[in-house]
């Protein structure tokens, strides 16, 4: 089975409909989303209304549950400082642009998904909020998706898209009861893992304008990175027109964040 999963669409209605024809022609069986289907974006209520109307399985991202619950002003809700000024404004602006029945669509989203032997995501499996990098530590990686119950983990939130093995292993734990005595030596095994990250659709962050999505399939295991052309300008107009800050069409056009990256990505919001 061929499964298409994509991420971030972020209100570009425009991207989001680029990357389902492809998915079309790439002949994809089921669709998955990870979520963040708005902020940045100028299209918010349309993106929405196109994922219900297809009735996509999807998750819940940060954005998602940010219009929902409110704006989480946390430094880890964002890769950076400066991302995190530029978040509030398109926050504010998202929050009252969508319609009622948007917000009650994004507030019923399940936080994971499970088919077979995947897991689906947004950011990890314990917060919306966290950056699973593609450089986060091996043990932290593998025990993200160990704490699933599943093989493979698809996850988006960074904007970058990659797939990275974790092979096979064992670890060995010994821990202390509470008399502060030392108990067995214990063995975990953990067989081969994949964490996959689908990148953005809306708000690529790999260099280029282009949206992105992945294709993987069931049978042979084997992962596609899409990439997909668009008429991006027409969305980074529409930013523009709607009010929206013109660094979001900007750095739209560039395929980059321009801001300095998060000292710990693997910091998990607490609030």
């Amino acid at each position: 089975m061929k499964l298409a999963v994509l991420s971030c669409i972020h209100g570009n209605y425009e991207a989001l409909n680029a990357v389902l024809s492809d998915i079309d022609q790439q002949n994809a069986d089921r669709i998955f989303c990870l979520g963040d289907l708005v902020g940045y974006g100028p299209h918010p209520n349309a993106v929405v209304e196109m994922i219900r109307s297809l009735d996509i399985p999807t998750v819940q991202g940060c954005w998602d549950e940010d219009i929902v619950e409110g704006l989480n002003a946390c430094e880890c809700s964002y890769p950076s400082l400066l991302g995190e000024v530029r978040g509030k404004l398109a926050h504010e602006w998202t929050d009252k642009e969508i319609y009622p029945e948007t917000r009650e669509f994004l507030a019923n989203l399940p936080i994971t998904m499970r088919h077979d032997n995947l897991c689906f995501v947004h950011g990890s499996p314990y917060n919306q909020h966290e950056y699973l990098m593609p450089e986060v530590a091996a043990f932290t990686a593998l025990e993200r998706v160990i704490s699933t119950g599943a093989d493979v983990l698809f996850c988006g939130h960074t904007h970058i898209p990659y797939v990275r093995t974790l092979d096979s292993g064992s670890l060995n734990i010994s821990l202390k009861s509470s008399d502060n005595k030392t108990q067995p030596l214990k063995e975990f095994r953990s067989p081969l893992k994949q964490i996959i990250n689908a990148g953005s659709v809306g708000e690529p962050r790999h260099g280029r304008p282009n949206a992105t999505y992945v294709i993987y399939d069931t049978d042979t295991q084997l992962t596609m990175l899409r990439e997909v052309e668009y008429d991006y300008k027409k969305t980074c107009a529409a930013i523009v027109e709607k009010g929206l800050p013109k660094i979001f069409a900007w750095r739209l056009g560039q395929g980059l964040e321009y801001a300095e990256r998060a000292e710990d990505p693997s910091h998990i919001c607490e609030r």
